[in-house]
């Protein structure tokens, strides 16, 4: 799930009626925005540039391409700002902002080298410490349905202390990607599983029970792969610390502080419980923000000047809140522009023009489900979108898999553990630029940046989840145990 405000299944948006994009070249024309933008991630991942601000220009360019393809640019730009504009982008740039602010407030009070000196002391190191990680981010995006309010949280707080405890820094980021991933794909408050449930006309607890048995083993798989290959090589040895040991805080102040800052893990658990209750993740940043601001204050691991002060000489205000907020600032810009290039090609009407020529089969399972997967994939590309993706296309795969016999719940499965995989291993889809972003919560501490392409590399639950699918598909495996539908229980309204 992207994010709890959505977790109910939204209706794509329709603003006023916009006029209809036409592009030289045809559908090729309205895809090529889509290529250059893919392209030039790809090429930034394979040449190992981290920073989500590289892929501003490339982004640039992709609207360019679009602008010079399509017969009227005008309305091309148009479409573009439309897309910016509407409010799940709006709502992005808030929970960036604010996790910047959180994240940096965490870091700053010396919670980071607490967990360092807590991990030394339980002998969590290497692998136990990356499958640790896996399963502290699984269990927050189990319990609130949320994939990136799970990366926002748990990878400015875990990441840092990678190198102290001997992880590999790509291994370590891709086991907190992995666990947003499981949440996202099975929670029964995801957005993903909601829409994906809702959309076949299935019960909610069939879905979740049925496609435990695709999630559970590719879960296994991903924390055996994690605790074997989590260790970095020649990884220097913790500072052994004795228990209640002054540990050093690498706040402004350069205070020292002790297990002391452990209290600080009230934050993300405020977090945690407002979004457990239901609440959207905007007022839950904020109630984990202010929580993280009054125990930092209180217990003297930051003070009020630290927050926030003006520098008189440089004529500008400076702190800790506004760190936290210009560091937010490349995924910001990154996510706006994206999302200008995905809303002029919906407006183009790719997708209608794919699903259209989908005549429903009879009799043909596997080919009807690779054909399920297959509009998916290209849904989730083309939309860059989750629950878009499967809104796009949910009433064509109910429509075919109802005529080939396919039951509700496999046909949610495969909607849903489609859309869990591509955007949790692609550089150029918001979770793993996301996850790649925060990695520069290490930076501080000597761990260096992760980029996209690596973040999604070292994400074995998707790769697992991916190849059990398609090897459902091909097989048959649990085809059998689907319920399929009557066809009197849906109205021809419905159909």
């Amino acid at each position: 799930m992207f994010f709890k405000d959505l977790s109910h299944p939204p209706t794509p948006p329709d603003p006023a009626p916009a006029p209809s994009l036409t592009f030289h070249l045809g559908i090729a024309g309205a895809l090529l925005p889509v290529f250059v933008f893919a392209a030039g991630a790809a090429w930034l991942g394979f040449s190992g540039a981290p920073d989500e601000r590289g892929l501003w220009p490339v982004l640039i360019a992709a609207l360019g391409a679009g602008l010079l393809l399509a017969r009227r640019p005008a309305d091309y730009g148009t479409a573009a700002v439309r897309g910016m504009a509407r409010p799940i982008v709006m709502l992005m740039v808030m929970a960036w902002l604010l996790a910047g602010i959180f994240s940096v407030l965490l870091r700053e009070s010396g919670l980071v080298d607490a967990l360092v000196w807590g991990g030394s002391e339980l002998g969590l190191r290497g692998g136990g410490f990356v499958l640790l990680a896996f399963l502290i981010a699984v269990l927050f995006s189990t319990v609130t349905g949320t994939s990136l309010g799970t990366i926002l949280i748990c990878a400015p707080l875990l990441y840092p202390a990678a190198g102290t405890l001997g992880a590999k820094p790509a291994a370590l980021i891709g086991a907190i990607l992995a666990g947003a991933t499981f949440g996202d794909n099975v929670s029964p408050v995801s957005d993903t599983t909601i829409a994906s449930a809702s959309s076949q006309r299935a019960p909610m607890g069939g879905v979740v029970r049925s496609r435990l048995r695709y999630a559970v083993p590719a879960a296994v798989v991903a924390g055996v792969v994690l605790l074997l290959f989590g260790g970095a090589e020649a990884a220097p040895e913790a500072p052994a610390a004795a228990a209640g040991a002054p540990v050093q805080i690498g706040g402004p102040g350069g205070a020292e502080g002790s297990a002391t800052a452990f209290a600080m893990l009230l934050a993300p658990l405020a977090t945690f419980v407002v979004l457990w209750r239901g609440k959207g993740l905007v007022e839950s940043l904020f109630t984990g923000v202010a929580t993280a601001i009054v125990v930092a204050l209180v217990l003297g691991l930051v003070s009020a000047g630290d927050l926030i002060h003006i520098d008189a000489a440089e004529f500008r205000a400076e702190g800790l809140i506004l760190d936290g907020m210009e560091g937010a600032v490349g995924i910001v810009v990154f996510t706006i522009l994206l999302m200008g290039i995905v809303g002029a090609v919906q407006e183009a009407g790719v997708l209608d023009r794919v699903v259209q020529g989908w005549k429903p089969e009879k009799d043909a399972l596997r080919r009807t489900e690779m054909r399920i997967f297959g509009v998916t994939s290209l849904a989730v590309i083309v939309t860059t979108h989750s629950v878009m993706a499967i809104l796009a296309v949910g009433d064509l795969v109910r429509r075919a898999g109802r005529s080939a016999g396919i039951g509700r719940f496999r046909r949610a499965n495969i909607l849903d553990m489609t859309v869990c995989t591509y955007p949790f291993l692609l550089p150029f889809f918001i979770p793993t630029i996301l996850a790649s972003s925060a990695t520069g919560s290490g930076e501080a501490h000597g761990v260096g940046r992760v980029s996209a392409l690596e973040a999604g590399l070292a994400n074995p639950y998707s790769w697992t989840l991916l190849a059990i699918m398609l090897a459902a598909i091909l097989t048959g495996l649990g085809r059998s145990e689907a319920e399929p539908v009557p066809q009197q229980t849906e109205s021809a309204s419905q159909r």
